[in-house]
């Protein structure tokens, strides 16, 4: 099947390389971000490293929606939830009634939005245990070794066609390691859980996945997080595809094993002076507890000491910001001065 990236960022450059140069699959990329869409077009497709080595370019095609006249049997969504909106009305002029569209989007709130363009049968959403970092526009490192982490895809309609099928045996080609399953909301909950966890307490104290697991009490603290997720859940009538034990289990394996050097999608956000998705991942578990009766006290603390921690980090960066203005116009003044001088002199 021939596929379409929308949204080349981290993900959907680790999706479509592999796809392209694994799988040896038909892929083109989409992008609104116009400094990777330069980058890419200037040097002739992405540098792609894995674990900071061997750094090398691979062609690829990329557009702006504007550009794309191409017609893929399946488009692969991987856009921040805040920018969704936007990028899904960018392209609509692109979409046919016949064309597939899965997704492995971080967060809770984009199958609505996604469901405005694409038929209920015609949506396969997903989760993602894979990391990767976007150093810059049109440069990516992936993270872990080939065939590193897992991946859940599951239709909308929790009902597999054979497109689906045919989406499966690519991305297991394409070594990215699906697991087809026919629970929606208890597939993408597992991952919006996993999240609250490892990328909210990580950007936050600005630590790797590793370096939070090692810390004497964060089990505890990871426990009382999924806890609190799975009583929402519940009283929302969600059943997980994992126990609460196996979800405290994978953010331990994960953290400590697969990748403990990894610093989470909202952590690079976060520290590159973005706005994080932190209301699409723990203030989504609060919202959905607070719907069905339930107050999740430390999600919904969770998420307002995430939204501080944005805060504090723009008032510094405002700060600064000011000092170096002042600084700068207090070169002026003094060359000012001194011009005279030196012409007397």
């Amino acid at each position: 099947m021939k596929y379409t990236v929308i949204g080349a960022g981290a993900m959907g450059y680790r999706y479509g390389v592999l796809l392209q140069e694994v799988a040896g699959l038909d892929v083109d990329f989409i992008d609104t971000w116009q400094p990777n869409v330069d980058a890419v077009r200037r040097q002739g497709g992405v540098y792609v490293s894995r674990d900071h080595q061997n750094r090398h370019l691979v062609p690829i095609r990329m557009f702006t929606p504007e550009q794309y006249t191409g017609q893929p049997d399946v488009w692969i969504l991987f856009v921040k939830q805040m920018q969704l909106d936007d990028v899904l009305a960018r392209c609509a002029h692109l979409f046919k009634p016949e064309q597939y569209l899965f997704t492995a989007m971080n967060g809770m709130g984009h199958l609505d939005k996604i469901r405005h363009y694409f038929a209920d049968d015609k949506i396969v959403a997903g989760t993602a245990l894979v990391a990767t970092v976007l150093d810059g526009p049109g440069d990516v490192d992936f993270i872990g070794a080939p065939g590193a982490g897992t991946m859940h895809m599951v239709n909308y309609t929790e009902q597999p066609d054979e497109a689906t099928r045919a989406m499966e045996r690519d991305f297991r080609a394409a070594n990215l390691n699906p697991e087809l399953t026919r629970n929606l909301y208890g597939t993408l909950m597992a991952k919006v859980i996993f999240n609250s966890v490892v990328n909210t307490l990580c950007s936050m104290f600005s630590s790797m996945m590793g370096q939070y697991a090692a810390y004497d009490g964060a089990d505890a603290i990871t426990r009382t997080l999924v806890d609190e997720a799975y009583d929402a859940c519940e009283r929302a009538g969600i059943q997980l595809i994992n126990t609460r034990q196996e979800e405290v289990d994978s953010v331990n394996y994960v953290s400590k094993v697969g990748n403990p050097l990894h610093y989470p999608s909202m952590y690079q956000d976060f520290s590159k002076g973005r706005p994080t998705e932190v209301d699409y991942i723990n203030g989504y578990i609060a919202r959905l507890g607070r719907e069905h009766g339930y107050t999740c006290h430390v999600q919904e603390f969770v998420t307002q000491e995430m939204h501080l921690a944005e805060a504090m980090r723009d008032a510094k960066a405002r700060a600064k910001a000011a000092d170096e203005k002042a600084d700068a116009g207090k070169k002026t003044g003094d060359d000012a001065e001194l011009a005279p001088a030196l012409a007397t002199a």
